[in-house]
C-alpha cells in the first residue's frame, strides 16, 4: 500500500527555476540539453520508476537475496532482474556518460534528478546502479584508454556493473590499515589477495561480469595510506584485447543479513590471487578512490533526500484519509464522525517538516551536482577551481544532512500512521528500516563532520565556506529594499554572519587543543545544513513569486518557507551553543569510568 509518485514539478522548478539549470548548460556548451528533451526525458524517468520500480520495494524486502554457499551465487529479489534488463533498454545506464564511450552525455544534475526517482522508487535496486556509476568515474578519470575500452564501456551500456572494494574486516574507515595484497605477475598483471566487506552488488544476478575496483597493497608499498594502490579485478578473467575468460579467483563468501535494503546483496568479497590490472600509478589509489567516494557521497544524499519525499507522499496521503479526533478550534467535517488527521497542528508539523525537508534539500542536492557540470565541461580553469572548492564543501553537507533528515523525516512519516505505521502493511516501517544505512555507509556521519569542518573548512582556510557565504550575501544585499522577503532575508543575514564568527571561534580553539574540531563537528554540519536550507528556501520563495507560477504554488513556497524559518532554523542556535561548550564536557570523564 505504499506508493511513489515522481515530484516531477518539483524538480523541474528547482533545477532550472531556482538554479537556472538550463541557462548553465547552454553556458557550458550542452547543446543537446534542450529543455523539450529534457522534459520528455523526466516524464519517461517518472513513468519507469513509478510503473516498473516502485512495485518492487515491497518485494525486494520481503523476499531479500538469496545465497547458494556451494557456488557462492547471488540471486536477487523477484523482478529485480527483469527491471534491470528494462533499465538498460531503455538506456538509463549511460544518460549521463561520455558520448564517446557509448554514453548519451547529458549533465550530471539532471541525472541526479533520475538519481533521486530510482532510490524513492526502490532504495535497494538503485544501490546496484549506484555502484557501478562509482567504478564508472573512477575509470573515467583514472583509468587507461584500454582499460575503458575494455571495462568502461560495457559498465555505461549496463552489459557489466561495477563495485567499490574497499573496506575490510580489521578495518572500516581506516583504509591505512588495509591488507590485500598485490603481486606483479609476468604478464603486466596483478595477483589480488584479501578478503573485503559490506561490498554492495559484490555478486549478484544482472550480468555476467562484475567489474571490482580493488584497494590492495604493492609489495614494497609503504605504510599507511601512502601505500595504497587500486586494481580492476573483473570476476571473468578478462584479457587486455576484451576477451572475456574463465571465472576468475573472486568469490562470494557470504551476504549480510540485514536491518533493511533487503533487495541489495551486500557481500563478503574473496580474492585468492585473483587477475587485476592496476588503475593510475602505483600508491597513488586513493586519488580514485576519492573519485569514487565523493561521486557516491552525493549518490547517498541523494537517497536520504528521496526517502524523505517518499515518506512525506505516503503521511501526506493517509493523513488527509484518515479520519481521527476533532481540531480543536472546532469540527472542520461535521458531516463526518471526525476530522482527517491533517487538521492537527502536531500532524501538520511533522508533515511540513518533512515537505521542507524534502523541497529544501531537493535544491541544495542539485545545486552541488551543478557544480558537477561546471567541474567536468567548463573551459575555465579558473571556474572549475571554485566550482571544485564549492563543490569539495558541500559534498558531506549533502551526504550527512540528507540522510540524517531521512532518518528523521521516516521517522516522522511512521509516527503519522500511528500504530498502522509500525506493522508492515503499510510499508512505512521498510522505509524507516531503509533510511537506517544511509548515514553510516560512504562515511558516516562524523566521518562527514570532521571532513567538512576538519579538512574543507579549517584546513582550506574555509575557502568553500566564503563562497557560500558570498552567495547568501549577495542574495540578501540583492532582496534587502524587498519588504515582501524581509522576513527571510534579516535572518538568513544573521544565522550566516554567526556562520563565520562560529567557524572562527572553533578555529582557535582548535589551535591549542586539536580536540574541539572533533567535539565541534556534528554539530557544526548540522549547523550549516540548516544555514545552507535556509539560502535555498529563501531563494525559493523570491523566484516563485516573481516568476509565472499559480497562487498556490506561490503560496505553498512561502508558507512552507515560513514554517522552516520559524521552526526548523533554530535549531542552529542549540547547535551553537553546544560548538561554544567545548571538548571538556566530552572529554572530562575518563574512559575508566564509564561503566562507574
Amino acid at each position: 500500500m505504499n506508493r511513489y509518485t515522481a515530484p516531477v514539478r518539483d524538480m523541474k522548478f528547482a533545477l532550472y527555476d531556482v538554479i537556472g539549470a538550463d541557462k548553465l548548460y547552454a553556458k557550458l556548451g550542452i547543446e543537446h540539453a534542450q529543455r523539450d528533451l529534457l522534459d520528455a526525458v523526466m516524464e519517461e524517468a517518472a513513468r519507469f520508476n513509478e510503473t516498473v520500480l516502485a512495485p518492487l520495494n515491497a518485494v525486494g524486502d520481503e523476499h531479500g537475496c538469496g545465497f547458494d554457499k556451494a557456488t557462492g551465487a547471488v540471486t536477487t529479489p523477484p523482478g529485480y532482474k527483469e527491471a534491470y534488463a528494462q533499465f538498460v533498454e531503455g538506456g538509463w545506464s549511460a544518460l549521463t556518460a561520455p558520448e564517446h564511450l557509448g554514453g548519451q552525455d547529458l549533465p550530471e544534475s539532471f541525472g541526479a534528478a533520475l538519481k533521486e526517482m530510482i532510490d524513492a522508487a526502490c532504495l535497494s535496486w538503485g544501490n546496484y546502479p549506484l555502484l557501478s556509476h562509482g567504478a564508472t568515474e573512477a575509470l573515467k578519470h583514472h583509468g587507461e584508454a584500454w582499460q575503458q575500452e575494455v571495462f568502461l564501456k560495457p559498465i555505461i551500456s549496463g552489459q557489466w556493473t561495477g563495485t567499490m572494494c574497499l573496506t575490510e574486516p580489521h578495518c572500516g574507515s581506516d583504509l591505512g590499515l588495509l591488507k590485500t595484497k598485490a603481486e606483479p605477475q609476468a604478464d603486466g598483471s596483478y595477483a589480488v589477495t584479501g578478503t573485503k566487506i559490506f561490498i554492495t552488488g559484490g555478486e549478484h544476478d544482472f550480468t555476467d561480469n562484475i567489474v571490482h575496483l580493488v584497494l590492495a597493497r604493492l609489495p614494497d608499498a609503504p605504510a599507511g595510506t601512502k601505500g595504497i594502490s587500486l586494481f580492476i579485478v573483473p570476476k571473468l578473467r578478462t584479457a587486455r584485447d576484451g576477451t572475456v575468460g574463465e571465472r576468475n579467483a573472486v568469490r562470494c563468501g557470504s551476504i549480510e543479513h540485514k536491518m533493511g535494503i533487503h533487495g541489495s546483496a551486500t557481500c563478503v568479497m574473496n580474492f585468492d590471487g585473483a587477475q587485476g590490472y592496476l588503475i593510475g600509478q602505483p600508491n597513488k589509489g586513493l586519488n580514485a578512490m576519492f573519485t569514487m567516494m565523493n561521486t557516491a557521497r552525493l549518490a547517498v544524499g541523494l537517497q536520504g533526500l528521496a526517502l524523505i519525499d517518499r515518506s512525506y507522499q505516503n503521511a501526506l496521503a493517509y493523513s488527509r484519509d484518515r479520519l481521527q479526533g476533532r481540531s480543536l478550534s472546532g469540527a472542520k467535517n461535521r458531516d463526518k464522525p471526525a476530522d482527517p488527521l491533517i487538521v492537527h497542528p502536531d500532524i501538520r508539523r511533522m508533515l511540513l517538516t518533512c515537505k521542507s525537508l524534502a523541497e529544501g534539500g531537493r535544491m541544495l542536492a542539485l545545486h552541488a551536482a551543478t557544480l558537477v557540470d561546471v567541474l567536468e565541461r567548463s573551459k575555465d580553469e579558473a571556474e572549475r577551481k571554485d566550482a571544485d572548492t564549492l563543490l569539495g564543501f558541500l559534498t558531506p553537507i549533502v551526504k550527512g544532512m540528507l540522510t540524517e533528515w531521512g532518518n528523521e523525516c521516516a521517522y516522522h512519516a511512521l509516527q503519522c500512521f500511528g500504530g498502522h505505521g509500525y506493522v508492515r502493511e503499510w510499508g512505512m516501517e521498510q522505509l524507516a528500516r531503509d533510511a537506517r544505512i544511509t548515514t553510516i555507509y560512504e562515511g558516516t556521519t562524523g566521518i562527514q563532520a570532521l571532513d567538512l569542518l576538519g579538512r574543507k573548512t579549517m584546513q582550506l582556510q574555509g575557502a568553500g565556506l566564503q563562497m557560500f557565504l558570498k552567495m547568501i550575501q549577495e542574495f540578501c544585499t540583492e532582496h534587502a529594499q524587498d519588504a515582501s522577503l524581509t522576513e527571510f532575508v534579516l535572518p538568513l543575514a544573521e544565522v550566516a554572519k554567526q556562520w563565520g564568527e562560529l567557524t572562527m571561534e572553533v578555529g582557535k580553539k582548535a589551535m591549542a587543543n586539536a580536540d574541539e574540531v572533533g567535539a565541534a563537528s556534528v554539530d557544526y554540519l548540522f549547523y550549516s545544513g540548516y544555514v545552507a536550507l535556509a539560502f535555498w528556501w529563501a531563494k525559493a520563495v523570491a523566484v516563485a513569486e516573481a516568476g509565472d507560477h499559480p497562487a498556490g504554488f506561490k503560496s505553498a513556497k512561502r508558507e512552507t518557507a515560513r514554517f522552516y524559518f520559524a521552526r526548523i532554523l533554530p535549531r542552529t542556535q542549540a547547535h551553537a551553543a553546544v560548538m561554544r561548550s567545548g571538548a571538556g564536557n566530552l572529554l572530562g570523564l575518563d574512559a575508566a569510568l564509564f561503566d562507574s
